[in-house]
């Protein structure tokens, strides 16, 4: 399919995405989810992304070893898992028309948790210490990672509620996401979401990523990142939108 030209510009500009996500931009994940979708439809998508998503967690993951620890991570294993299974029960059953809405609707969950995190950041503290507030998360994380890889907002959430300082945020991130993309592989083969065709394009899509790692660090230290997250929020609102109503 990215044989097409057009085709192959759109999954490049994803591809950039996912690399600027790993950066420090993780909003933007919305915009490469988004993307893959209309490229590939919305099944296919998720397991082409998962490739380029290690690939630039593994490039990611040298720069933070001195940041977060792995203690962190153990926690919110479990019950990420369970939503990884649910959403792949889910997965395996649904069309792809049902799979796009699903995933339009994960992109708008996502995209409400970034912009009530900004506007009610009091409230979320609050909610932070409410019992079962990480069981959720991870179960929810697993769940939209599973179905549209879009779980960074919801762990980031999660974090930032614990009052980890932003590098460690990272770092964490960084360990907790290569983890669990990796446990991802077989599931998303079983559902032949990955296949020969579709790591040949995530061949040609790999510099894209390595382009939005190199250019998300220069960027992290010179645009605010708050601006660009809320560029990114009414963007992935009216993508979200779009999956959901056509």
């Amino acid at each position: 399919m990215l044989c097409d030209p057009g085709m192959l510009a759109m999954g490049l500009v994803a591809a950039l995405c996912i690399g600027l996500a790993k950066a420090g931009f993780t909003g933007i994940s919305m915009v490469s989810v988004v993307l893959l979708a209309e490229v590939y439809g919305a099944k296919a998508s998720v397991g082409l992304a998962l490739p380029l998503l290690i690939a630039a967690d593994v490039m990611a993951y040298p720069a933070f070893l001195r940041h977060g620890s792995w203690r962190a991570v153990w926690p919110l294993l479990l019950p990420t898992l369970v939503g990884l299974g649910v959403g792949w029960m889910l997965l395996g059953m649904i069309s792809d028309q049902t799979a796009r809405r699903v995933i339009g609707g994960c992109v708008l969950l996502m995209v409400g948790v970034q912009a009530m995190r900004r506007l009610r950041p009091m409230w979320f503290e609050g909610f932070a210490e409410s019992r079962g507030f990480g069981l959720g998360a991870g179960v929810l994380g697993g769940f939209s990672t599973m179905l549209a890889n879009a779980a960074g907002p919801v762990i980031q959430l999660y974090l930032l509620a614990r009052q980890i300082p932003k590098m460690e945020l990272i770092g964490i991130g960084a360990r907790f996401f290569l983890l669990i993309n990796v446990i991802k592989v077989p599931l998303n083969a079983r559902l032949a979401l990955i296949t020969e065709e579709s790591l040949w394009d995530n061949a040609k899509l790999l510099p894209g990523v390595v382009l939005g790692l190199l250019a998300g660090r220069w960027l992290v230290r010179r645009v605010p990142q708050a601006v660009f997250e809320w560029m990114v929020v009414g963007f992935s609102v009216l993508a979200g939108l779009r999956l959901v109503l056509w």
